[in-house]
């Protein structure tokens, strides 16, 4: 869908065919360029693919459309990294597979991904495998509730909930504090967001945070090392 603008069954409207939630007036993604963004916000802030090794492990808050799980996918063949690694993204509203389709329609150099990735769509909270030893889960829920409960921990973070201005729940000191508690020691995140609250709840956490240019219209964005 490109180039359209109203209401969809999803709860979405769309703006220039990046879709936008109706629950919380913010779009899925950049509006300039989804994947750009995604590349040099959760990747590159990050310091991926340069860390990725065999059995690294990528957490997410915000699955959204999969365009970072995709930027990851791409990202980890295209090094041709030996071994695993796997991907768990918690979202509390997913989107059904058609708007999401709709949406990565947008990004040509990852529609062989991107249809792999739709047709394991209605699997993934069960988990999902993807050619180049990757796997993917999304919890569904409320990540102040399925977060602490996870017994996983991760090498590196994307943060990439709503505005916090938008979606406040998804950025509280004490779901980032569990962020930090489910990462491994050296391990990163990166968000495209630079709120002093949230950098403050990071470094709280435990995290060494730092403010890094952003992409596009946004001046900064943060990034950090577990200490």
């Amino acid at each position: 869908m490109t180039g359209t603008s109203g209401a969809t069954g999803e709860g979405l409207t769309w703006r220039g065919g990046v879709p936008v939630s109706a629950r919380f007036g913010d779009p899925y993604f950049s509006l300039e360029d989804g994947l750009a963004e995604s590349r040099h916000v959760f990747l590159a802030g990050n310091g991926l693919p340069g860390r990725f090794r065999d059995g690294f492990r990528i957490a997410e808050t915000g699955f959204g459309t999969g365009l970072n799980f995709l930027a990851a996918l791409a990202a980890w063949r295209a090094a041709g990294a030996p071994g695993r690694l796997s991907f768990t993204s918690f979202e509390a509203f997913p989107l059904a597979a058609g708007a999401a389709g709709a949406a990565l329609a947008a990004f040509p150099a990852l529609a062989g991904p991107a249809a792999e990735l739709l047709a394991r769509w209605d699997d993934l909270g069960a988990g999902a495998t993807f050619a180049g030893g990757v796997t993917l889960t999304v919890i569904a829920g409320d990540a102040r509730a399925t977060l602490p409960r996870w017994e996983g921990t991760a090498d590196a973070w994307f943060l990439d909930g709503f505005a916090p201005a938008r979606n406040p729940e998804l950025w509280e000191a004490p779901l980032l504090a569990e962020v930090a508690r489910h990462t491994a020691p050296g391990g990163t995140f990166a968000t495209y967001t630079a709120a002093g609250a949230v950098r403050r709840a990071l470094a709280a956490a435990g995290f060494a945070v730092a403010r890094l240019p952003g992409y596009g219209r946004k001046r900064h964005m943060t990034a950090g090392r577990l200490s």
